[in-house]
């Protein structure tokens, strides 16, 4: 074991072990992994394989006897070959994915081998304090207040079940009920009050937490995308001893757009209401001194949710909730039982998060902001943002192409023409969807499609640390080959 300035370091070959059971298997995974990497860029970005195909190929019956590790990692890449979506390379807009940066990829990696159970610090003592770092460096980065909590989730997804779930505690607690005790039957009723372009994790949250979709109640968003100040301030009005939630986005998931957070915020809470910030990607733009003005206020707010796999660019999963109260967010979500281990001299990670056995996420997104960096992590989002606006108006620029919605951040829409003399928005609508088949179907490129305002559009989203001016250009050309 070698010394070094940070303490002892270990030295690898001398320990090395040519027998180890692990390293045939391993090193056959090194190796495929270094494969599929290196030629992301020459592969094509959607499956090739059939449904057919791979269920011929994967579901064989099960054998009898044990298969030496590697060759079942051979057979296994083998198998799913042309089935695996090249969402990890630069070419990839179809939905807010982003790739993984290196230090992030190996550090999972690391986090497998290692195989704590990161619940709390008795099972995984170095992944807890690597949590402690995360939050305070995540917290700095997103521009919110240094004394909320914090939870790594497995996505946005449970990001925004574990911050509703802190509000549907601090609400009840007001009228007097504990929820963790005695349930939701016969409890005071909460709404949640967001605009028409939420997200539907938000009503899957709901589900999940036993409020039921019937709760959340779409307010018209104006031509920029956002809630409207009137229809919000009307709609607190109108109940004003209902317990509620407004829920705010960061970057709604068609065309990016942000609420007033400056107007929205002190508006709900002079009615009493908990705000919730949608910040799956655009929470971002705080880390971007070009566009953290469209955050302004977001600050005020009492939680957010955000995705670490989207724009930080951490393999799946991962996911972060903050809270700006930790006594309720801690009431939701934390348990104490004798069999239980608790040192008060460290943030225990089950006292935050709704997962118990877990995986220690946080080394991923630790290495990654080392890799970045401040200046790094910045140059990302600006770049993205660049790329979009570039791929957008490259297309929207194309005979037969209009652009629907320039982007503000790294989302934009475009719509495809129908030529016929006396087409119908029908017609556009499926020459739309027929032209992002097309693309998907010659492998240069990915992009989703989705309907808004009543109209079929291609959804472009720029998200990867990959994505640069010739992966822009070579889309662009895609899409001007098939119109």
């Amino acid at each position: 074991m070698a010394e070094s300035q940070g303490g002892p370091r270990l030295t690898l070959e001398p320990m090395m072990n040519p027998a180890s059971p692990f390293r045939p298997a391993l090193e056959r995974a090194l190796s495929h992994s270094l494969a599929y990497l290196d030629n992301l860029e020459q592969s094509p970005v959607a499956a090739t394989a059939s449904l057919q195909t791979l269920r011929e190929r994967l579901a064989r019956p099960l054998n009898d006897e044990g298969l030496p590790a590697e060759q079942v990692i051979d057979d296994l890449v083998a198998d799913t070959a042309g089935g695996i979506i090249g969402s990890a390379g630069g070419r990839f807009f179809g939905w807010v994915i982003g790739g993984s940066l290196p230090a992030a990829l190996a550090a999972d990696w690391m986090t497998s081998v290692w195989d704590q159970n990161a619940a709390s610090y008795a099972c995984a003592p170095a992944e807890a304090v690597i949590e402690e770092v995360c939050g305070a460096w995540l917290k700095d980065l997103l521009g919110l207040p240094g004394h909320a909590s914090f939870a790594l989730t497995s996505g946005c997804q449970m990001a925004h079940v574990t911050a509703l779930a802190s509000a549907r505690h601090a609400l009840l607690a007001r009228q007097g009920w504990d929820v963790e005790r005695d349930g939701l039957w016969r409890a005071p009723g909460i709404r949640i009050l967001s605009s028409d372009q939420f997200h539907g994790s938000l009503t899957r949250a709901t589900r999940l937490l036993g409020m039921g979709t019937g709760v959340v109640v779409g307010l018209p968003a104006n031509q920029a995308g956002q809630m409207a100040r009137a229809a919000l301030e009307q709609a607190l009005a109108a109940a004003p001893d209902t317990l509620t939630i407004v829920v705010l986005q960061a970057g709604d998931l068609n065309i990016g757009a942000y609420d007033c957070f400056e107007e929205l915020i002190p508006l709900a809470h002079r009615h009493g209401a908990w705000v919730h910030v949608d910040g799956a990607f655009g929470l971002w733009a705080n880390a971007s001194a070009k566009f953290r003005h469209l955050l302004a206020g977001a600050e005020q707010a009492d939680s957010w949710a955000t995705d670490g796999h989207k724009w930080l660019n951490l393999p799946y999963d991962n996911g972060f909730a903050f809270v700006a109260h930790p006594e309720p967010h801690r009431a939701a979500m934390s348990y104490e039982a004798t069999y239980i281990s608790h040192n008060d001299q460290v943030r225990e990670q089950k006292d935050w998060n709704p997962e118990w056995s877990r995986r220690g996420r946080g080394a991923a997104a630790y290495a990654a902001l080392r890799q970045l960096g401040r200046s790094g992590v910045e140059a990302l989002i600006d770049a993205c943002c660049e790329a979009a606006h570039r791929l957008v108006t490259g297309i929207a620029s194309l005979s037969g192409a209009e652009l629907m919605w320039e982007p503000t951040i790294n989302q934009g829409l475009v719509r495809f023409l129908d030529p016929r003399p006396g087409a119908t928005d029908l017609d556009h609508d499926r020459r739309t969807d027929e032209v992002t088949s097309a693309v998907l179907a010659s492998g240069e490129a990915l992009f989703s499609n989705t309907t808004w305002r009543g109209r079929r559009c291609m959804r472009v989203s720029v998200c990867n640390w990959q994505t640069g001016a010739q992966e822009v250009d070579r889309a662009v050309a895609a899409v001007a080959k098939v119109l």
